[in-house]
């Protein structure tokens, strides 16, 4: 399937490759998109064969396939190359890195090992089994309110999308069995490889997640095999985090990030980086904090 129009693939020295949530859609990823690009760096947020809204059915397998594929391609054109996953698209992430190490930064937003959220229903455990009946090929999984959003002007808008459209910015409407299973396969997938992906990670989730809990950030942090890790929790989104009230803290510390790595990379005989301006006034509010303490 041919890239998202919210790709940009100009020449650069770091590109970051954005991956979405299970059956969705590039505009999840819009506004972080939007940022990393005015910062500097290049976006190419793709569709994946088998996994992006209205792309069929494929194994886990062939999702990891499409995103090599195209985490190649930037690495043919691009110095650096970062991935960026949200929700599920994180989890897609992390399996990339182990597959490419070198990956120069590894973003994980809202990643999902489980689907274990508070608002996630009790019986979800049952649709393991539900998939191995004829009902896996009609059952469908319809989201519901809040939607991943605390932002309540933001969720009524959703809704009306939702009643309207098979997705919307933050995500479809429905997701089928066969999708959800192989989501499940991919996380269990990933678990076991944890402590062999070493790529400088960021790990960004709201405590009030409401579909994958804070345990799935903290398992990652647990197990990853990075030696540069950071862990962000936000505290006035849900499971949305690109498209809720924090959006613009998710997309400045991803930016910030992204130039830490590379800058922890540099050797002392290397001219110095220009610093952005998001780093210039991180670097400016910690020498304040140093001298008060």
């Amino acid at each position: 399937m041919s890239a998202s129009p919210l790709s940009s693939m100009e020449t650069g020295d770091h590109a970051v490759l954005l991956l979405h949530g299970l059956s969705s859609s590039p505009l999840e990823l819009r506004f972080l998109a939007r940022l990393l690009a005015d910062e500097g760096f290049v976006t190419h947020t793709p569709e994946l064969p088998g996994y992006s809204a209205g792309a069929g059915h494929q194994p886990m397998e062939q999702w990891i396939s499409a995103a090599v594929a195209e985490f190649d391609k930037l690495a043919a054109r691009h110095r650096h190359v970062s991935v960026c996953g949200l929700s599920m698209g994180a989890t897609l992430a992390a399996a990339l890195a182990h597959e490419r190490p070198a990956a120069r930064a590894l973003l994980l937003l809202s990643i999902t090992l489980s689907y274990d959220g508070w608002a996630i229903p009790w019986y979800r455990f049952l649709l393991d089994y539900v998939y191995y009946t004829p009902m896996r090929s009609r059952y469908r999984y319809r989201e519901h309110e809040p939607y991943g959003l605390r932002n309540e002007a933001l969720r009524s808008k959703i809704a009306r999308a939702m009643q309207k459209n098979d997705i919307s910015e933050v995500g479809p409407a429905s997701i089928s069995m066969p999708a959800l299973h192989e989501a499940g396969r991919l996380a269990g997938w990933v678990r076991k490889k944890l402590k062999g992906v070493r790529t400088d990670c960021l790990i960004l989730h709201a405590i009030d997640d409401e579909t994958s809990s804070p345990h799935n950030a903290r398992f990652v942090g647990t197990h990853i095999g990075a030696s540069f890790l950071r862990t962000i929790w936000l505290d006035d989104s849900y499971h949305m985090i690109t498209s809720d009230n924090e959006r613009e803290v998710v997309a400045r510390e991803c930016a910030l990030f992204l130039r830490e790595s590379v800058a922890a990379t540099v050797s002392s005989t290397t001219p110095t980086p220009v610093i952005s301006r998001a780093l210039a006034r991180r670097l400016r509010q910690l020498a304040t904090v140093a001298r008060k303490e």
